[in-house]
């Protein structure tokens, strides 16, 4: 089971999950306001800071968060396949990490 833990409150990531959550999919959305956000035994800010992504048990976070998702949504998959590759996703892994970081900051005081 997939699960995806996003911050709702953010336009910018709301919007993305929006039109993910419109694919065909059996994924498990939640928002990190929910109590179901405390299974990742991650506090506030740091479920603030990235996508999480939890299959198998296993949790995911960032970029890499977002080629396991990526990876269960059919119309997605050309970008997984992409950006999985090594050098190619190192590339993905920082520009996600700077982007992230400046909507941490900005949804971190609303």
């Amino acid at each position: 089971m997939t699960k995806v833990f996003y911050n709702h409150s953010c336009n910018i990531c709301r919007k993305e999950i929006e039109l993910y959550q419109k694919m065909p999919n059996d994924i498990t959305w939640i928002d990190i306001q929910d109590e179901r956000a405390k299974e990742t035994k991650l506090d506030d800010d740091q479920l603030l800071r990235r996508l999480h992504v939890t299959e198998d048990g296993k949790l995911y976070k960032g970029a890499k968060a977002f080629l396991v998702l990526w990876s269960k949504l059919p119309k997605m998959r050309l970008f997984y396949l992409t950006l999985k590759q090594p050098i190619i996703y190192h590339l993905f892994a920082f520009f996600y990490e700077i982007a992230a970081y400046f909507l941490y900051l900005k949804n971190k005081y609303k």
